[in-house]
Formats: structure tokens, C-alpha cells, sequence
């Protein structure tokens, strides 16, 4: 079986605060976007997990993949061992999700595969286990997020036909360090900003990451910068970083960044 993990971005992020058990509320809206990995999972006599494409910071034994397969195991205890092969095209620490959407298609995956017989809502909670964004991934539709971004509210996706042109500048981002640095803030008005024209988003559609990121690493400002001298109509931050992400109605001159930085462009269905 193969399939192809997608990623994500976020318009704005609020991070609105700290919870007791250290972890952090947030309000967001995820988009899933035309950038993938692929998955290929075959029956074999033991798990193992092989990767290839971009390097990955984490050990292997630390792959989200394998958190999921042991996850699995603990609810099914007769499913059968498979090997899997991943080739990364999405970055890892970059904000685009690509961990937790690698681990929610393995899921999904392997409950068609096998026929396990769990429900989208199941599944959702299988890949709580996983990460706070990981449930996103198993419904793969726009959505608002709230709590530690793990409650999800669809909606019509407010970006849809739109270009999409992202930039990572091969910085990789802790998402754990990023959320340490940053102040919690309870007011967000993001449900309201979405319905708005994309002209006004500039102004009013924010991500409490970026000026972290920016201060830290000043050349994704300046990444932000030039989409916006390109035509961009909308650029953000994704995530924690470091990506960043441009919105337009026609595709962007991008050659600036080539040689520089990876980019992909595609447009947002």
C-alpha cells in the first residue's frame, strides 16, 4: 500500500495559555497543502521502519511512525508486523506537520490494510497519543483548532484555489523551545479575521511565533520580506517555524531563492 502524507500550514497562530500540565492552549486555523512524503507499508515478518529523502534530526526509534505502530499494538495485539518505507520530502522542524501526518496516514492506513475496523473519531484518538496535531491529519480537511490543538472545528477552506509558494530556509525549529519563549495571550479574534478580505490579513492575521523566529533568525524575515515584494498577498510563519508560506491568486517569481533555500509551490485544494 502506498500512500502520500500531505502537509499543513497555519493561518495565524495564538498561543492563549498555559495549561497545568505544561503544555500550551492555542487557536489556530490548519490548511492542509499540496506537499508531500510518501508511504509505502508491506506485510513482513518483523516492524521496521526505513527512511530516505531529506535527513530527519530524530533517531529512528524516536519516528512518529513507530510511536504509532506501538500505539496500535496496544489496542490490537494480533496485528501483523510490517515494514515501512518513507521518503521525506517535507522537512522536519519547519511547522508543515510532516511527523504527525506521516503517523496519521500510517494509521489510517493500516486500519484499511488490515481492516481493523476503526472509526475516523477512533482514530483521532489514537493519534492524540501521537501529538496535538496529529488528529488534523486523519480527517485532512480545514479546520480550527483550539485547546492544544487538538479540538477541531471544520470550515470551509478559507484559502481554497489560492497559490501557495513555501520557503524553508533549512533551519530546523524545536517546536518544545519555541513554545518556551513565547507569552501567552488570551484574547484572538482568528474566526473573524478568516472571514475577512485576504487584503486585510496582513495587518490582522498573526502568528505569536514570528517575531521569535524572526529575532532569532533574521533571514526569515527577510524570506517573508521578499515574498511579499513578489506579489504575494499573504505571508506567514507556519507552525513554530521555520517555514514560511506565501499566498497569491497567480504564481510567484521565486528565483531569488533558488540555490538558497528548498521551495515548492502548488496551489490549495
Amino acid at each position: 500500500m502506498i500512500c502520500f502524507p500531505n502537509a499543513k500550514i497555519n493561518l495565524g497562530l495564538s498561543v492563549t495559555e498555559k495549561r497545568p500540565d505544561g503544555m500550551h492552549n492555542i487557536e489556530t486555523c490548519f490548511v492542509p497543502v499540496p506537499m508531500y512524503d510518501v508511504l509505502e507499508i508491506q506485510p513482513s515478518g518483523s516492524f521496521s521502519l526505513k527512511l530516505f529523502g531529506l535527513p530527519l534530526p530524530d533517531k529512528l526509534e524516536d519516528n512518529l511512525i513507530v510511536k504509532a505502530w506501538n500505539i496500535l499494538l496496544s489496542v490490537k495485539k494480533n496485528i501483523k508486523p510490517v515494514e515501512v518505507y518513507l521518503y521525506k520530502n517535507i522537512p522536519g522542524g519547519s511547522g508543515l506537520g510532516g511527523g504527525s501526518s506521516n503517523a496519521a496516514f500510517f494509521l489510517k492506513s493500516m486500519n484499511s490494510f488490515f481492516s481493523l475496523g476503526f472509526s475516523n473519531p477512533d482514530l483521532e484518538l489514537l493519534a492524540a497519543e501521537i501529538g496535538a496535531d496529529a488528529p488534523f491529519f486523519i480527517n485532512n480537511k480545514a479546520a480550527i483548532a483550539t485547546e492544544t490543538g487538538n479540538i477541531f472545528h471544520l470550515i470551509e477552506n478559507p484559502v481554497y484555489e489560492m497559490h501557495i509558494t513555501v520557503v524553508f530556509p533549512n533551519i530546523h525549529i524545536s517546536s518544545k523551545d519555541a513554545f518556551a519563549k513565547v507569552i501567552p495571550v488570551k484574547k484572538s479574534n482568528l474566526t473573524n479575521v478568516l472571514k475577512s478580505n485576504i487584503s486585510n490579513w496582513k495587518n490582522y492575521l498573526k502568528n505569536d511565533f514570528e517575531e521569535i523566529i524572526f529575532r532569532d533568525f533574521p533571514e526569515t524575515r527577510n524570506i517573508k520580506n521578499h515574498l511579499y515584494s513578489s506579489g504575494a498577498e499573504y505571508v506567514s510563519l507556519s507552525g513554530s517555524g521555520s517555514s514560511i508560506y506565501a499566498l497569491s491568486t497567480r504564481p510567484l517569481y521565486t528565483e531569488y531563492f533558488i540555490g538558497k533555500y528548498k521551495i515548492w509551490t502548488g496551489v490549495v485544494k
